[in-house]
């Protein structure tokens, strides 16, 4: 295991403690419904914050995540509490922008490939993209499922959601396929309700 994973898993299992004192529970609202959602693809900017698990065959890591999306922009923050043992990735179009905060920036023009040697498994970053708010990638076939759907070999379920300003959003989100499980808790949206013209 990295050093960077190994500092996430302290890191995330002091976190997990730590919050189990001060829960405060979050009523579900609604289900899932992809025809619902449709019109959140004009969604020009939207954020989260939340809790990452990821497991492999041979590995498994968690964190926390914030993740905000901006027209040709994501950031995705993946930290422990307190903001330690942090990573930033930044995808501008085809170019990736990982900072360490050690004062080491590294760059690639493969986004998804450079991203997973850095994870240590394949996470498909740019269907996230869509996943995260509840739909399929739109240059993609996919097939609906009674909770999600699957599309280029995974499986997008959403297993709660949430009340998020005007619109039901994911809450627990299940994405995996045979060699990765991803585990998403959201546990607040920011919205902005500016749509494309």
């Amino acid at each position: 295991m990295s050093r960077f994973k190994a500092k996430l898993f302290i890191y995330s299992c002091l976190s997990l403690l730590l919050s189990a004192c001060s829960v405060v529970p979050i009523e579900p609202s609604g289900y899932y419904s992809r025809a619902e959602r449709l019109h959140l693809y004009e969604l020009k900017q939207w954020a989260f914050d939340g809790r990452l698990a990821v497991s492999g065959h041979n590995d498994s890591w968690s964190a926390n995540i914030s993740w905000e999306h901006e027209p040709g922009e994501e950031k995705i923050k993946l930290s422990g509490p307190l903001g330690q043992g942090g990573m930033l990735i930044r995808l501008v179009g085809d170019f990736v922008i990982l900072d360490r905060g050690d004062g080491k920036v590294e760059s690639s023009e493969r986004p998804e490939e450079f991203i997973n040697q850095q994870l240590g498994m394949f996470v498909p970053v740019h269907s996230l993209r869509y996943w995260v708010v509840g739909l399929p990638e739109p240059s993609q076939r996919f097939e609906e499922t009674s909770s999600g759907f699957e599309q280029a070999g995974w499986h997008s379920e959403y297993k709660e959601m949430q009340r998020a300003e005007d619109e039901t959003m994911p809450r627990k989100i299940t994405v995996m396929n045979d060699q990765v499980k991803l585990k998403l808790i959201v546990d607040h949206w920011n919205l902005n309700d500016a749509k494309a013209k």
